[in-house]
């Protein structure tokens, strides 16, 4: 049976982002969302969470990139005096895993980004990471110790076959090759650690090759190949103009996105295909045709 959970990221980030977040679970393909707790928005996407109880709703987890939970004086190996978390991953993934000192701050900026997220009232659902930190070695033995002791029991095995990414050939060649290799190598690490804990993932992942261009075009192939087995696929739609997406995304095609979650073709070639849209508690969400236009 094919079983598809269709997860939007950066959901708390912006209000483009929640719009599109909303639109593609109202309107479209959408059946749950990764919550960043630190996010300029993060307040309005809870109230909208709260409308909307059939969308599922996870942390995404963030170290890199945004904005920190705990005050600076609390971190301050890991942000700057406004609280603020590199922008460089590489960077920040090397003193993550080197630096001693820092796991001290990982934790308590990791467990006050899970109690920001229960505070809301939310069930928290699954947990991912902003840039797929929650694959770092380091934040992922954190996380073996949190998880249990908060009642996580999802979590995003991050990770993508370059051999089965037919619809993307010779495309960001370099870049793919990478993210194929290294999260390869994490999944094979944290697997059977998850196994060991009873915490569930899906059987694949597609958005890891191609952040941020996940089209219409794209999702039709990647659904046409789709086996029978439990897929996840991650998104970034959102609404433009918004000044955070324009500052922290430029290159992604978060409009595109939101269009593929939406689309008539893409509803219609699921239904063709028989695949199940499920969410992280394995409900199924089911959909309603419209005419193309």
């Amino acid at each position: 049976m094919k079983k598809l959970i269709i997860n939007a990221d950066d959901f708390g980030l912006s209000p483009g982002a929640n719009r599109a977040v909303i639109t593609a679970f109202r309107e479209g393909i959408l059946t749950s969302a990764s919550l960043m707790v630190g996010g300029k928005s993060f307040e309005e996407a809870v109230v909208l969470a709260r409308e909307n109880p059939g969308l599922q709703v996870g942390l995404h987890l963030t170290l890199v990139q945004g904005k920190a939970v705990s005050l600076p004086r609390e971190i301050p190996g890991l942000v700057d005096v406004e609280g603020n978390f590199t922008r460089d991953p590489v960077r920040a993934g090397v003193r993550y895993f080197f630096i001693e000192s820092l796991k001290r701050e990982l934790r308590r900026e990791i467990e006050a980004q899970i109690l920001r997220f229960r505070e809301t009232g939310l069930p928290l659902s699954h947990i991912d990471g902003h840039l797929n930190i929650h694959m770092h070695p380091t934040v992922f033995q954190i996380l073996t110790d949190l998880m249990p002791r908060y009642g996580i029991t999802s979590f995003r095995l991050t990770r993508e076959s370059l051999l089965r990414d037919r619809a993307g050939r010779g495309k960001r060649r370099v870049g793919r090759v990478l993210d194929a290799l290294i999260f390869g190598c994490l999944a094979r690490h944290c697997r059977p650690v998850l196994k060991r804990l009873g915490i569930s993932h899906s059987d694949e992942v597609k958005g890891l090759l191609h952040s941020g261009r996940m089209t219409e075009g794209y999702l039709l192939q990647v659904l046409a190949r789709m086996e029978d087995s439990l897929t996840e696929i991650y998104f970034h739609p959102g609404c433009k103009p918004d000044s955070e997406l324009s500052a922290w995304m430029p290159d992604y095609l978060h409009e595109d996105e939101l269009a593929a979650l939406i689309s008539r073709r893409v509803l219609a070639l699921i239904r063709e295909e028989g695949i199940r849209l499920v969410n992280y508690r394995g409900e199924e969400k089911s959909i309603c045709l419209k005419p193309l236009s």
